[in-house]
């Protein structure tokens, strides 16, 4: 019988990637904010050790986790960031308005990210209960900040790997 994997957040495929000239900003939910705190300080930590400088850092704070794809939006607009990564997280309560949430987050992010052609990452917490969110952002299951800091540095230079090859799509 496989053993379950506990620790999500075992990443090796980034740590290749050098993020020198990588420009990275990050928008992060205010609403949770032991949550979100805890998976920016991991996101950042996966950043740095790819070397992407301060300099070339930027993080902004949102309202909520609805907040999240404008704040990406502005970002990309304004100063050529590379991609983004949007950090949240969205508890289960006796509505369902944790469904409208993150299913509108996870539109405006891909939507975002194809009329781009830059990744937005989706780093929004869905879980059920508190106990949950905290197992994510450092708990029992690592921390979910790696893994959208990690898949944020694989899609950039994928991107720039297919520019330098001079490769197109045909649009």
């Amino acid at each position: 019988m496989a053993k379950k994997k506990k620790n999500l957040s075992e990443i090796a495929s980034s740590e290749q990637i050098d993020g020198t000239k990588f420009k990275v900003a990050l928008v992060v939910s205010r609403w949770n904010p032991e949550i979100t705190e805890a998976l920016l300080e991991a996101s950042v930590e996966t950043l740095k050790k790819a070397k992407v400088s301060e300099e070339n850092l930027k993080i902004v704070h949102v309202p909520g986790a609805f907040e999240l794809p404008v704040g990406a939006k502005m970002l990309l607009a304004s100063e050529g960031y590379d991609g983004v990564i949007c950090l949240g997280c969205v508890i289960k309560g006796e509505t369902a308005h944790n469904e409208y949430i993150s299913n509108a987050v996870a539109t405006g992010l891909t939507q975002l990210s194809l009329i781009s052609s830059k990744p937005c990452i989706f780093g929004l917490l869905t879980p059920n209960t508190m106990e949950q969110a905290l197992d994510r952002a450092g708990g029992k299951h690592g921390n979910k900040g790696h893994e959208a800091a990690a898949t944020l540095l694989e899609m950039i230079a994928l991107k720039q790997s297919l520019t330098q090859a001079g490769k197109k799509i045909g649009f």
